[in-house]
């Protein structure tokens, strides 16, 4: 397993996409600005040629050629992606720590930095796996459709969610309130989101291994 995620990460995974995360996050520090975007970069750049360059490499075939079940290609692919995730999540989050301090007393339009909004982080890019890994694998290798649902939904949640916000006056409690229960509630929503995070990516794989099972490699 450990010898395939390398083999993902190698072939598929730029260097330049190990820096982005760095250059993405930095978006963090624009004080108010729509932070939901600096994790749809990754949906949006990272996601789509890391996958097509491994269809330009033929990795597919080249994978079912070594001594490897179909359950591991797809476990190993999903680690790189779930990995990546977690860094540019990760990364974002160090950036606001940083934003916090220098903006203390900021007016907030948008969702602020805090530790709810992270967790919606988290439970927005569990749908993206939910919805691209399962479509993604019903062939390995087409990508288009498996895209466009996937950033699609991605992109619903976060614009739903940035509603709730302004239209809903529990939301805005939460997330924009700096009080001690609002943050012990926030703190709450972060663990949540990496809970929907992990149990999401895990029904994602066994469906996508479900799927990968029926494809004929050609």
């Amino acid at each position: 397993m450990d010898n395939l995620v390398m083999k993902d990460i190698k072939l598929g995974v730029h260097p330049m996409f190990f820096i982005l995360p760095f250059m993405t996050g930095a978006l963090m520090l624009i004080p108010g600005w729509i932070y939901f975007i600096v994790l749809l970069y990754f949906v949006w750049i990272t996601v789509p040629n890391m996958f097509n360059q491994f269809r330009s490499q033929n990795d597919l075939m080249f994978t079912s050629m070594m001594p490897v079940t179909k359950r591991d290609i797809v476990k190993a692919r999903i680690i790189v992606v779930a990995g990546l995730e977690v860094l540019h999540i990760v990364i974002a989050m160090g950036y606001s720590l940083i934003t916090l301090r220098l903006y203390p007393n900021m007016n907030y339009i948008f969702f602020p930095p805090n530790l709810g909004f992270w967790g919606l982080c988290f439970a927005m890019l569990a749908i993206f796996n939910l919805v691209f890994i399962p479509i993604y694998y019903k062939t390995a290798y087409k990508i288009g459709a498996a895209l466009l649902y996937s950033i699609t939904a991605t992109m619903l949640f976060a614009g739903i969610a940035q509603w709730l916000g302004f239209q809903s006056p529990m939301m805005s409690d939460i997330f924009y309130d700096t009080d001690a229960y609002s943050r012990v509630l926030q703190a709450y929503i972060l663990i949540a989101g990496i809970v929907i995070f992990i149990a999401l990516t895990a029904i994602a794989y066994r469906i996508g291994v479900k799927r990968f099972l029926q494809v004929e490699i050609q």
